[in-house]
């Protein structure tokens, strides 16, 4: 069984900031840092870091190149991975003094990607495969038509929550990883428990997982439903955590985890995350959660 990430990759520049600027107001950054970052990219390592055997489709600018090479360090399979002349997609960062973050994305060659190169790659997969999407990258509707008529299963992490994203066929979904302000887009809930139930009776095949940071996560398919705690850490910076938490979850459901230790792994890795600084390089290594 293979993960293959259909995911963005972005060069993050990273401000420090007393707080997150407001409308109309300059604010004098305390701190720069550049890094190798996007949502595809930062779950394509935390998969590759935590074990699992993960080949990550996206399209990247030559400003970029040196993303690709660190990828293919942690042991992310990069032979899809198509160099273009246009831009690397790049996402502008505020982190205030409390951890927390403002996010701008501007997509680059993430919104290049044609449905050639998509079906160059669905065409040779294999039996257990599994799909991999976020909301960074273009043609999402098209992967998940695809993967949908090859019989592969797709875990969806709904991020950036769009508009669009209601219009792309989510029946086909066999697994939705949501936040709290992602599961109230997708179902008018503010509620943990109300998100759930009505994930529940809206898509009742799916496993639905809901993040809820410090507090940690719940999880239903089925009759199969249950939470894990969260962790109580120093946090730092909360950029890459959401990627942590679905890179670990991936690998543990490729070794064959139940869906609760699998969970388990995931919540502890996004507790290392936020310890740290960076997103990509803020991610930790198994060996690490053990």
């Amino acid at each position: 069984m293979r993960i293959l990430n259909f995911g963005s990759l972005n060069i993050d520049h990273v401000y420090q900031v007393d707080h997150i600027a407001r409308p109309g107001e300059t604010a004098a950054s305390l701190d720069y840092s550049l890094f190798a970052g996007g949502k595809g990219a930062n779950q394509s390592v935390a998969i590759a870091r935590a074990g699992g055997a993960v080949m990550h489709i996206g399209k990247i600018g030559h400003d970029g190149q040196w993303m690709i090479q660190n990828m293919k360090k942690d042991g992310v399979d990069i032979s899809r991975i198509i160099l273009a002349e246009q831009p690397t997609g790049h996402a502008i960062i505020q982190v205030d003094r409390k951890g927390q973050n403002s996010i701008v994305i501007y997509g680059g060659t993430n919104r290049l990607i044609t449905t050639q190169e998509i079906d160059a790659v669905l065409d040779e997969t294999l039996a257990g495969d599994l799909v991999l999407l976020q909301n960074e990258i273009n043609n999402v509707p098209y992967i998940m038509e695809q993967a949908a008529v090859r019989k592969l299963p797709v875990y969806f992490n709904p991020a950036p929550m769009t508009a669009e994203v209601f219009d792309y066929p989510l029946k086909s979904i066999s697994a939705f990883i949501i936040n709290q302000s992602e599961g109230e887009s997708l179902t008018g809930q503010q509620d943990a428990d109300k998100i759930m139930h009505a994930m529940e009776r809206r898509f009742p095949e799916a496993l639905a997982i809901l993040t809820m940071g410090s507090k940690g996560c719940m999880y239903h398919k089925g009759k199969e439903k249950g939470s894990i705690a969260g962790r109580k850490v120093d946090v730092i910076d909360t950029t890459g955590a959401g990627d942590t938490f679905t890179g670990y979850l991936m690998a543990g459901i490729q070794r064959g985890d139940t869906v609760a230790n699998a969970l388990e792994s995931a919540t502890r890795a996004a507790a290392i995350c936020v310890t740290r600084k960076g997103a990509t390089s803020s991610i930790p290594y198994a060996k690490e959660i053990q």
